[in-house]
């Protein structure tokens, strides 16, 4: 997973200190400045609003490759898996260079069956997720609320991941800000880029306002609004949209949790929190940037958490949050150089943004620094949305 090809023309090698433009500051944005910038770049890492406070901070930090996993997801599996690998290095280089607990837990995640239909869907999902490899154990009902005390009484069967585990996105993003600025990157919010700037095939830099500021690379990370970032050219504009989500955050007694594994029941996941806070989502729903929470939404989250988990009723509902996914045409994530010498893709990580942090961080950052992508992500390249003949005039087809 970690062995690179050369993208021959396209090669940076950035690492002599190139000033480097990074477009989004949530927690893949970030992350890629504090990288580029612990490397020797000169980064700088622009948002339209405040730094995390986007889809980062409605995102549940769900790091669940393994039960998430369906049918028809085995490339991005193996993507999930080698980013999962990577999050206990990327939790302690952070918490080390910053002082802050992001609120990795590692109890892990139990998916539950409540009903008959439920029971079908576990199995079935069980055993093709077994069949990639995926390290996972099957509960019965008993074992289920054995282990989980305040499960509805009805539970069927569960299946559990020991590896799938969770961090809290809000401590992510707020230790990934002074992370950046100690490694001598600068962030510049409520900074909205006005234009991408190309000269000649590359890129030159982003105008800000009234002021120019010269770049050799621009990463393009602003998630749902990547696509409409001005001075795109038209064939590289990413095929993302606002894929909104619609999250509650409960509070319970964090000395007697209700839950304390990341539960999936069959029409809402929970997550607790050490604080206390009990976190249910999430929908998904295709209203554009519509922030307006509704009625039908909360009741379908509290209902769907209340079925697997009835003593949520007494819980306090201490906030409602609506964020944007960014969703790409396929799904999956979009990742790497286009056609234009120094513009670089990532974006398009839909619900997998907290998951795929590390290896988003990691695949770019050494493009960056060595003109080589990583073979995960060969299959996400942006390249893949252009057909033969227009990808063949790129320059990119085939050239990884």
């Amino acid at each position: 997973m970690s062995q690179s090809q050369s993208l021959g023309a396209q090669s940076l090698g950035a690492n002599d200190g190139s000033r480097v433009a990074v477009i989004g500051a949530g927690a893949i944005g970030l992350g890629i400045g504090w990288r580029l910038a612990r490397a020797g770049c000169k980064v700088t890492v622009f948002d339209r609003g405040e730094a995390g406070r986007s889809a980062s901070w409605a995102a549940g930090g769900m790091l669940a490759a393994g039960v998430e996993t369906e049918p028809g997801e085995e490339t991005l599996w193996q993507l999930a898996a080698w980013s999962q690998r990577l999050w206990p290095d990327f939790r302690y280089a952070l918490q080390a260079e910053t002082g802050q607990d992001i609120g990795y837990r590692d109890e892990g995640t139990m998916v539950v069956a409540l009903t008959r239909d439920d029971l079908e869907q576990l199995r079935f999902n069980y055993e093709f997720q077994r069949s990639l490899g995926i390290e996972l154990e099957w509960l019965a009902g008993s074992e289920a609320r054995r282990r989980e005390p305040y499960l509805n009484a009805g539970t069927t069967a569960a299946v559990y991941c020991r590896h799938d585990h969770q961090v809290d996105n809000r401590a992510l993003v707020t230790a990934l800000k002074p992370a950046l600025l100690k490694a001598g990157g600068e962030l510049r919010e409520h900074a909205e880029v006005k234009g991408i700037e190309i000269a000649e095939g590359k890129v030159i830099g982003v105008q800000v306002g009234d002021t120019f500021h010269p770049a050799d690379v621009v990463v393009v990370a602003a998630g749902a609004w990547s696509r409409d970032l001005p001075g795109l050219p038209e064939a590289e504009r990413p095929p993302v949209r606002p894929i909104r989500g619609q999250l509650l955050v409960l509070k319970m007694n964090p000395a007697e949790p209700l839950l304390r594994h990341v539960l999936w029941a069959p029409k809402a996941y929970v997550i607790p929190r050490r604080d206390g806070r009990l976190l249910i989502g999430a929908t998904t729903e295709e209203r554009g940037f519509d922030t307006r929470p509704t009625a039908g939404g909360v009741f379908s989250l509290l209902e769907g958490a209340w079925r697997a988990l009835p003593g949520i009723e007494e819980l306090v509902l201490d906030e409602i949050v609506v964020g944007f996914r960014p969703g790409s045409r396929d799904d999956a994530p979009i990742l790497g150089p286009t056609a234009v010498d120094g513009l670089v893709m990532a974006t398009g990580h839909h619900r997998n943004g907290i998951l795929l942090t590390p290896a988003t961080v990691e695949a770019i950052s050494q493009y960056i620094l060595t003109g080589k992508t990583v073979t995960a992500i060969q299959p996400f390249l942006p390249n893949r949305f252009r057909s033969p003949e227009s990808a063949a005039l790129s320059g990119l087809a085939a050239r990884t």
